[in-house]
């Protein structure tokens, strides 16, 4: 099997893609919008991608997987700013529709590689053993 940095993968990618539309439309929000709810939801996005990146700099399955579980967290919480967003017609229903749908895909991909993280085991290379006997020093 081919190893891929993460930085290639799909998932990662989804993730950047989402963070940087969030922030094209974030940055164009007025003072107090941005430096309440912009704000949060920008590094709620942001912190997606990050903990996407910053698993596969772990060794241990189980660390792999925390920064994933990280991931799908700020990915929750970048839904409900979407949606403090809407309401507060700070962004289009059809920016919020395209970016909840992106974060539903990417809820996917994320939960699929944490399911692939649990299955994966590192094993060792089968090697025989051979134990011989002490040999006897009065021989």
């Amino acid at each position: 099997m081919a190893y891929q940095d993460i930085e290639e993968s799909r998932m990662y990618l989804r993730a950047e893609r989402i963070a940087d539309l969030v922030w094209d439309a974030v940055i164009q929000w007025e003072p107090f919008a941005r430096t309440t709810v912009g704000e949060q939801m920008a590094r709620a996005v942001d912190s997606i991608g990050a903990n996407i990146a910053e698993s596969s700099g772990r060794y241990h399955v189980n660390d792999v997987i925390r920064f994933l579980h990280f991931a799908r967290g700020s990915m929750k919480e970048t839904r409900y700013w979407l949606k403090r967003s809407l309401q507060r017609n700070l962004i289009s229903a059809e920016l919020y529709n395209q970016l909840m749908s992106e974060l539903s895909s990417l809820g996917l991909e994320i939960n699929s590689y944490i399911q692939y993280q649990r299955t994966r085991t590192l094993k060792e290379s089968q090697i025989d053993y051979h134990i011989n006997p002490p040999t006897d020093p009065s021989n």
